[in-house]
C-alpha cells in the first residue's frame, strides 16, 4: 500500500512576525526581526541585539513561553488546514526543542534567589512538558513525542511525523518545533563566543549567530485522508534524512561529511537528483566554521546544478529547536509561491566576496525573487553533530508501507541506582569503570554526568552483542535516546550561574551538556556510529518510546542497528526540585540502560547470541496536562495495540517501568528501558516464551514492546 505525506496547514510565529502571512511578507522583502533584546539582561555579553517575538495575546498563560509560542502558531495551522475538532483529536502531536522549558527553569531559580519557591515551575522545566501540554490544549489524542536533538529537532520532527504515516501509525500530525529566548541560550552562546555583536550575517561575513524565539507548526497528513476530508494541499513531503557527524560535540565535520550523509539521503529518499532540487533554505547560522562547511558540503553534492541558496536566519534569528519547522514553513510557501527567499544584510562590498564564495550556487540576495520551482530543500545541523535534511515537492511521491523487516535484541548494557531506603540514590561512577571500557581520562572528563553514564552503557551493549562498528557500517548504525528530563543537573547547575552572577558568567565547558542530545553525541563520538540519531523526551515511558522509534527507523530501512536507551540521572538540585511534587515515599533514582537492536538476518548471519525478538509494539497518547496519570483504560488499550502488531493474544508475564523502580528508585526512562531488559532475559533464560514491557509517564503517553522467540 502506497502512503504519501502531504502539508495541510502551516503554522508560524517567530520576530518576523506573529502568522505565516507577515513572516513572508517581511522576509520576502529582506526586513529583519533582530533588534536589541528586551526580555533577558544583556549586562557584559559581546552581543546585546537577538530576534525576539512581541505579541501581546500569546495564549496559555498557565504553561513555559515555550508551550504558549507553540499554541499560537498551532491554532493558526489548525485553521489554516481547516480541521474539525475531530480531526484535531485524531492528530498526533510532534515537536522539536533545544531548550525545554529554560524560560520556567530561570524563574524558578530567580525566585530561590529572592527567598521564594515557584512551585508551579517545576512542571514547566523538562522538554517533556512541551507535546505533552500542546496536546491537552489542543485536544490531540495521536502518538505525540517531543524531538530534542537541539538546533536539528524542528526538521526531525517534521520527517518523524512523516516516518509514522508511512509506517501506518498515524493518518495527521502536528508536527514542528518551539522555543522560547532564555538567559540560558543567551549565556551559553556568549561563552562559546558564538554570538553576533550585530544582526548576524550568514553566509556572508559569518561573526557569529543571532539568537532568536519562535514556533513553526505543520499539518503533514496522509494523501488519501487529506482528499476524504478535501483539504487543501500545499504540497509533497518528498524525502528526508538523518545522520550523526561523530567529530564533535558543538562543531561540524570541517569537510561535511555528515551534512552530505543527510542531503543524499534525503534525496534518494525522495528520488530526486541534485538538479531536481531548486531552492535550499540553508542552516546558515553565521558561524565561520558552520557556513565554510555548509557551503563545502553544497559545493560537492550540487556540482553542476545550479540551486538557490538563503539563510533566513538574518531575518528570523537562530530560533534553535524551533529553527527548522520555522524554515520548512517557509520552504512550503518559497515552493508554492514559486518565490526564492533572499539572506539579507548584503552590502555592496560584499557581492564580490559572495560570488567568489558561491560559484554555481545561486545565493540570493537581500530581496526575494522568482524562480519556478518543483522541488526545495531545508537543512538543519545541531549540536551534538546531529544533521537533518528534507525536502518538499509539487510532484507525487508515493512509498511503499514497510513490510515488518524481524528486529532482535542481542546487547543490554545498564548502570542502575540501587534504592536503599533514603529519598535519593546514585549510581556511583568511578575511573575503574571508564578504564575497564577503555573510555581515556581525557575524553570521560570532557562528559556531563548524563552522557557519561550513557557512553558507558551504550559500549557495555555493544561489547555484550559482539559487535564492532566500523567503517564499512557506521552510516548504518543509529542511537535512540529517550529520557524524562534529559541532562537536567547540568542545566540547572548553569542556570543557577546566571542567575547569580550575571549572563557573562556563562561556562563555555558546561553549556554544551545543556542540550538534550549531547548525551546521543558523545556516543557517537567514541563508538563511531554515524546513522540515524534521535533523543526523545517524553516522560518516564521515553525509556520504551526509544525502543520504538529505534524499530521504526529499523523498518523504514534507514539503519541496520540501533543503540536504544533509556536515561535519567540524580543531582542534589533533581531531588530539591522534585521534592517540591506531590509524591509521597518518593525515591529520585538514576541509571541508563542501553539495548543494541538488529535485523535479525543480519544477527544470525553474524553468529550473534540473541536475546529475544521484538514481536511488536505500540505507542498510544490521551491528552492529559504533564504531569497526570493515566487511565487503567490507556493501560489496557497500548498492552492491545501491542498485542495485536505482535499477533498474539496473551503474553506469558509483564514487566514494568513501576516494578523496577522498586529496585532502582525512580531512575524514570531507565526504569522503563530496563523492564523490557528484564523481559529480554526472561525469554533467553527460557522462564518464558513470550513477555511485554510497558511504561506509563506524566506526559499521557504510554508505550509497550512485546518480545519473545518465535517457533521455528
Amino acid at each position: 500500500m502506497e502512503k504519501r505525506c502531504v502539508i495541510t496547514g502551516l503554522g508560524l510565529i517567530c520576530a518576523a512576525g506573529n502568522d505565516v502571512d507577515t513572516c513572508w511578507q517581511n522576509i520576502c522583502a529582506g526586513k529583519t526581526g533582530i533588534d536589541e533584546v528586551k526580555s533577558v539582561s544583556t549586562e557584559g555579553c559581546v552581543s546585546h541585539v537577538g530576534a525576539e517575538v512581541h505579541c501581546e495575546d500569546l495564549p496559555a498563560p498557565e504553561y513555559d513561553r515555550s508551550v504558549r509560542l507553540c499554541l499560537h502558531a498551532a491554532h493558526e495551522a489548525v485553521r489554516d488546514g481547516r480541521l474539525t475538532d475531530s480531526a484535531v483529536r485524531e492528530a498526533g502531536v510532534i515537536l522539536g526543542s533545544c531548550v525545554g522549558g529554560a524560560a520556567s527553569i530561570d524563574h524558578y531559580y530567580t525566585g530561590l534567589l529572592q527567598g521564594r519557591t515557584e512551585e508551579q515551575d517545576v512542571l514547566k522545566m523538562s522538554a517533556s512538558a512541551i507535546a505533552a501540554n500542546t496536546a491537552f490544549a489542543l485536544g490531540a489524542n495521536g502518538e505525540t513525542a517531543n524531538i530534542v536533538n537541539a538546533c536539528a529537532a524542528g526538521t526531525m520532527s517534521v520527517s518523524y511525523a512523516c516516518d509514522l504515516i508511512r509506517l501506518g501509525r498515524g493518518e495527521i500530525f502536528l508536527a514542528g518545533g518551539t522555543d522560547a529566548f532564555s538567559s540560558l541560550a543567551y549565556a551559553g552562546f556568549n561563552a562559546l563566543h558564538a554570538l553576533s555583536a550585530g544582526p548576524c550575517s550568514p553566509l556572508n561575513h559569518s561573526n557569529g549567530i543571532s539568537l532568536g524565539e519562535g514556533a513553526g507548526v505543520l499539518v503533514v497528513e496522509e494523501y488519501e485522508h487529506a482528499v476524504r476530508r478535501g483539504a487543501k494541499i500545499y504540497c509533497e513531503v518528498a524525502g528526508w534524512g538523518v545522520s550523526s557527524d561523530a567529530f564533535h560535540i558543538t562543531a561540524p565535520q570541517p569537510q561535511g561529511e555528515g551534512q552530505m550523509a543527510a542531503l543524499h539521503r534525503a534525496m534518494v529518499n525522495a528520488g530526486t537528483e541534485a538538479g531536481d532540487i531548486g531552492y535550499i533554505n540553508a542552516h546558515g547560522t553565521g558561524t565561520a566554521k558552520n557556513d565554510a562547511a555548509e557551503f563545502l558540503s553544497l559545493h560537492t553534492l550540487f556540482e553542476g546544478a545550479a540551486p538557490s541558496v538563503s539563510s533566513t536566519k538574518s531575518m528570523t534569528g537562530h530560533c534553535l529547536g524551533a529553527a527548522g519547522a520555522i524554515e520548512a514553513v517557509l520552504s512550503v510557501k518559497a515552493l508554492t509561491e514559486n518565490t526564492v527567499l533572499p539572506t539579507t544584510g548584503y552590502a555592496p562590498e560584499d557581492l564580490a566576496p559572495l560570488a567568489e564564495k558561491a560559484g554555481n550556487l545561486d545565493c540570493v540576495v537581500n530581496v526575494a525573487r522568482e524562480r519556478e520551482l518543483e522541488n526545495v530543500m531545508s537543512n538543519s545541523f545541531a549540536f551534538g553533530g546531529t544533521n537533518a535534511s528534507i525536502i518538499f515537492s509539487k510532484k507525487p511521491h508515493p512509498a511503499e508501507q514497510t513490510g515488518k523487516r524481524r528486529i532482535c535484541v542481542t546487547g543490554i548494557g545498564e548502570l542502575l541506582s540501587e534504592a536503599d531506603g533514603t529519598a535519593s540514590v546514585q549510581r556511583e561512577l568511578t575511573p575503574e569503570d571508564f578504564g575497564a571500557r577503555d573510555v581515556k581520562l581525557g575524553f570521560y572528563r570532557k562528559l556531563d554526568r548524563f552522557s557519561q553514564m550513557q557512553v558507558l552503557s551504550g559500549v557495555d551493549a555493544l561489547r555484550d552483542a559482539g559487535f564492532t562498528i566500523d567503517a564499512d557500517n557506521a552510516s548504518r548504525v543509529g542511537s535512540t535516546i529517550g529520557t524524562a528530563d534529559g541532562p537536567m543537573a547540568e542545566i540547572t547547575s548553569f542556570q543557577k550561574t546566571v542567575c547569580e552572577k550575571g549572563p557573562a558568567a556563562g561556562s563555555a565547558f558546561s553549556f554544551p551538556h545543556t542540550v538534550y542530545n549531547a548525551a546521543g553525541g558523545y556516543l557517537s563520538i567514541f563508538t563511531g556510529l554515524k546513522g540515524f540519531c534521535a533523543t526523545i523526551a517524553n516522560g518516564t515511558q521515553a525509556g520504551l518510546q526509544s525502543v520504538i522509534c529505534a524499530c521504526d527507523e529499523l523498518r523504514s530501512g534507514a539503519v541496520d542497528a540501533v543503540l536504544a536507551a533509556g536515561t535519567d540521572e540524580n543531582s542534589e538540585n533533581i531531588t530539591e526540585v522534585y521534592s517540591h511534587l506531590p509524591l509521597p515515599g518518593h525515591v529520585v533514582g538514576e541509571g541508563c540502560v542501553t539495548m543494541l537492536l538488529e535485523d535479525a538476518a543480519a544477527a544470525q548471519a553474524r553468529g550473534a547470541r540473541i536475546y529475544a525478538e521484538i514481536l511488536g509494539y505500540a505507542g498510544t497518547h490521551q491528552a492529559a496536562r504533564y504531569g497526570s496519570e493515566p487511565a487503567q483504560e490507556q493501560v489496557d488499550r497500548t498492552l492491545a495495540g501491542a498485542l495485536q502488531d505482535a499477533g498474539l493474544t496473551a503474553v506469558d508475564r509483564l514487566f514494568t517501568a513501576q516494578e523496577m523502580k522498586a529496585r532502582t528508585g525512580d531512575a524514570r526512562a531507565a526504569s522503563a528501558a530496563l523492564a523490557l531488559a528484564e523481559a529480554c532475559r526472561a525469554v533467553s533464560s527460557g522462564e518464558c516464551r513470550m513477555a511485554a514491557a510497558l511504561a506509563t509517564g506524566w506526559t499521557g503517553s504510554i508505550s509497550c514492546v512485546i518480545v519473545g522467540r518465535k517457533e521455528a
